[in-house]
């Protein structure tokens, strides 16, 4: 068990810069474990109270956006952020912005699970973070309960499994926590109506369902949807996108987190699977939106031998 000042230690090293507020450091006593899975790190903090303030002499000088996605797991936490307070039960689950001040605290003894993630791919699966932080989402059933229980179930099995398989489970995690939040309406933007906001919602989900038809398309999505497709397009206008390029980005996306996955695969199979027509069409997207080859970022990521049709 960790005393205050190992405490504030190991909590900054495990998240960011902080000051931390003990509200009796010699009786203090707190445990931390955590473990990196892939682009997310998982953490698991039992402790007595703590207040944590994230202020701007911390962030002067922090280039990377990163989040933090906290289950409370024992007592409430309460978190203020840009003028907003959200209290957070166990059985819920909230997602904090790091790159702006904010004020965390429990009054009670606690155990919190946390994952932390860059903006870029928790981004790849919800949207804009932006538009759902400080936001409490359910946890108490359905996927929420499950994405919930994995955190704790992946960070306890993380010593006994390869980096391999930790950055497999790191992107389901992610895929977890990004249908919890698409089935929840508040995940919308506040600037669209919770018409639009349904909408979009049945839009993703189709597009999440439908990688593998290469006649995905515009048309296809609003007729599916029940909507004109120029009522879809004016939507992701209002997101600052377009249907394409969200189509695009989850074939791609989809077909990286396969490449992650163990076995020989190949590059060209992977490549048709998730809707690309071709596979010289695929490594040319991949290399644009990823910096990499897809026979490249494989290797990288430690996967079995590519198969052939490597690109």
């Amino acid at each position: 068990m960790e005393k205050a000042e190992e405490w504030r230690r190991r909590v900054t090293n495990a998240y960011f810069p902080l000051t931390i507020d003990i509200t009796e450091p010699a009786e203090f006593s707190g445990d931390l474990s955590q473990a990196a899975l892939g682009e997310l790190s998982l953490s698991r903090l039992r402790s007595a109270p703590v207040s944590y303030r994230r202020e701007p002499r911390h962030i002067v000088a922090t280039s990377d956006e990163e989040y933090l996605i906290t289950v409370p797991i024992v007592s409430p936490v309460e978190f203020s952020q840009l003028g907003h307070t959200v209290r957070c039960l166990p059985g819920a689950f909230l997602l904090e912005r790091g790159h702006e001040p904010y004020l965390f605290q429990y009054d009670a003894p606690n155990d919190l699970l946390v994952m932390k993630v860059g903006a870029r791919a928790l981004a790849e699966r919800i949207g804009p973070p932006d538009r759902v932080a400080q936001h409490e989402f359910d946890a108490s059933g359905g996927v929420g309960r499950l994405f919930a229980t994995m955190l704790g179930q992946a960070l306890a099995d993380a010593a006994t499994t390869d980096d391999v398989v930790r950055t497999v489970i790191g992107r389901q995690l992610l895929e977890l926590l990004g249908l919890t939040i698409a089935n929840d309406p508040r995940a919308a933007s506040s600037s669209i109506s919770a018409v639009r906001a349904a909408h979009l919602r049945r839009a993703e989900g189709f597009i999440r369902t439908n990688l593998a038809n290469p006649d995905l398309s515009p048309g296809l999505l609003a007729a599916a949807c029940g909507i004109s497709t120029r009522y879809l397009h004016a939507l992701y206008r209002e997101m600052n996108t377009t249907v394409a390029r969200q189509i695009r980005e989850a074939r791609l996306v989809a077909a990286r987190d396969a490449l992650c996955v163990p076995g020989m695969t190949a590059i060209s199979e992977i490549a048709y699977r998730f809707g690309f027509s071709d596979q010289a069409q695929f490594s040319r997207l991949f290399k644009q939106a990823f910096d990499l080859t897809p026979s490249t970022y494989r290797q990288h990521n430690g996967t079995s031998k590519p198969g052939p049709g490597t690109g």
